[in-house]
């Protein structure tokens, strides 16, 4: 702050604080892209679990429908070793679903820091107009 007299007219510094305004506002947004950017990435990460896990479950139902056909097509020890390699998929595949459910869960989407700092800019900007 300035001390003394200031020999700004009000036009002059209603111009400028409209214009640390809008330098403000864009430099709240450009943390608000590198927030929400950095939290995509990180969710972007935990759908591919979902993905990998869905994948892996599938092949484990594929293997147990082979284990069924074989079973009751020859009922021949084939189906015991289709079953159990099925199952050990099956389970993989849930427990990576199962992670990456619990991981998604725990992230929140909302930018806590922007709103922080948006918060503190609406505390600012009411004082300079006090």
């Amino acid at each position: 702050m300035q001390e003394g007299k200031d020999d700004r007219s009000i036009g002059e510094l209603i111009t400028r604080l409209s214009q640390e305004t809008v330098t403000l506002v864009r430099k709240e947004v450009q943390l608000a892209k590198a927030e929400m950017s950095q939290k995509a990435s990180r969710a972007g990460k935990n759908v591919g679990f979902l993905v990998v896990g869905g994948v892996v479950a599938y092949t484990g139902l594929l293997a147990l429908v082979a284990a069924v056909i074989l079973l009751l097509g020859l009922v021949m020890p084939y189906w015991l070793s289709a079953a159990i390699v099925g199952l050990v998929i099956a389970a993989i595949g849930a427990v990576l679903v199962v992670k990456g459910l619990n991981t998604l869960r725990q992230e929140d989407p909302t930018p806590r820091e922007t709103v922080e700092t948006l918060q503190e800019d609406k505390e600012w900007l009411r004082d300079q107009t006090r």
